[in-house]
Parts: C-alpha cells; structure tokens; sequence
C-alpha cells in the first residue's frame, strides 16, 4: 500500500484541445497532496488523468509518463481497470449506488473485480472498510437499510470505505468536502489524516484553508487565460508555499488577490 507516484511531462488532451500542459511531480507515499488554484485549471482533469478516468471521455488522451513504483500506467498493454484497482476516486458529490445497502454499496468494488468470497470474509472486509472510514458506529445496526438514507457527510464516508474495501495504493479525492456541512467536512478531514497512515492521497480542493490544514505537500495549478491549458506553478511542502511561494502567481492567489 501507499506507493509513490512520479508524473513527467504530462499533456492532457480533449480533442485538439490541450487542457493540460507539461506536468511533472512526485506525489509522495503515506502523505496528503492537495491540489489548488482558480476554476478551470486542469486540477480535476489532471486529478483523473493519475488513474485514467478521463478515457471514459472518448476524446481524451495523454501524453507524458504517469509512474507507480516503476510501472507506466499508460504503458502500451496497461489495462486501465487495473490502474483504478491500485488508485481509487472519491467524487465531488457523494454517489453510493442509490438502489444498494449500506453493505453492498462497500462490497460492490469487490463484487466488481470477480473476488469470491465466503459470507463471513467479505462481513469482514465491509466491517474493517466502514471503521476505516469512521462509519462503522453510526451504521453498524442498519447496514441493509439504503446507502442513499445517510446524510451526505455519511453518504460520502460510505464512498470512501468503498474505495478503500478493494484495498488499492492511492485515494484521489476530487473535492470531496464542497457538498458537505462544516461538521461533515471536519470529520472527511479527519478521516484524511487517518488514511494516510496507509495510503497516498491527492486532494483537489477550492478552499485553502482546507490545503492547509489536511496536506503535506501543495501544488498550485494556474491558466494564463481563457482558452490556454492548465500548468502546474509550483510544489511544495504545504508549510513552504504559504509562507515563502516561490512564484509571485502563487502569493496572488493564496493571498486573494484573484481566483
């Protein structure tokens, strides 16, 4: 679990249009790194670009290296459904599956990779997976009730026990705290800072403070204007790029001076 990630030269195509440019980063194991910057950046592109999620866009397509303990991810061959067994996703909008139980909704990752499993072993996945993600107490007497029944804090910590049920690498978040309310939103940033004991997550989020106070390392993304890609300013260790950014774009933005 928790392997390290390293992305050279990345372009990121929609069409003719490119809508990221020239990306290269490590993403470091057992760590937080969040990505910030103003709307229509190429931070969630970029985001679903690490577990290939933006093919299922028929016109998308990369250029560039995206590695994992020193396996291309885009190697001629790599199965994508494979990739996104190793590195999970947690959307924006919490999104169990409406017609599930509690416990399907965890099981159904393992169910979808052809994992058979004795009753009392995947009892005992969905059980570990809901304590990971701080679940378990609030759902332990109602797991056949419908996932859709929880509040969207629950909802979407129901989402990430069912990513982290089929046990992969890396969780990518994709904002997953703008549906939530301040209480829900505490517990999700809790929860981050649990998981990566474990695992190496990436966060894209719009609230700085929320870089702040989960991440160990920041990326700023910017756009020069409309119709230009998405670039990558700078990385760094969070502590660093709030105090000292190296770029004066970076200081503007975290600043509030635009975005």
């Amino acid at each position: 679990m928790a392997k390290r990630i390293d992305v050279k030269d990345l372009d990121i195509y929609y069409g003719s249009f490119r809508a990221v440019r020239d990306v290269s980063m490590t993403i470091h194991p057992r760590a937080v790194t969040a990505l910030i910057g103003p709307s229509g950046c190429g931070k969630s592109t970029y985001l679903r670009a690490l577990n290939r999620m933006h093919e299922l866009i028929p016109s998308a397509r990369v250029e560039g290296k995206v590695v994992m303990d020193d396996q291309d991810l885009y190697a001629p061959g790599m199965d994508p459904v494979d990739v996104r067994k190793h590195i999970g996703m947690v959307f924006q909008r919490p999104n169990p599956f409406p017609t599930m139980s509690i416990y399907d909704n965890v099981a159904a990752g393992l169910r979808l990779n052809h994992k058979r499993m004795r009753k009392s072993e995947m009892d005992d996945v969905v059980e570990e997976s809901l304590r990971g993600a701080n679940l378990w107490e609030e759902v332990k007497d109602r797991l056949r009730k419908p996932g859709s029944g929880l509040s969207g804090g629950q909802q979407q910590r129901l989402c990430i026990a069912r990513a982290i049920a089929v046990r992969p690498d890396v969780l990518l978040m994709d904002e997953p705290c703008s549906a939530l309310d301040p209480i829900s939103t505490h517990a999700v940033e809790d929860l981050m800072a649990q998981l990566k004991e474990n695992y190496t997550i990436v966060i894209v989020t719009h609230n700085m403070q929320q870089a702040a106070r989960v991440s160990n390392y920041t990326g700023f993304f910017n756009i020069a204007g409309t119709g230009q890609p998405g670039e990558l300013v700078e990385l760094d260790e969070t502590p660093t790029l709030f105090s000292t950014p190296t770029h004066s774009a970076t200081e503007e933005y975290i600043s509030g001076r635009f975005g």
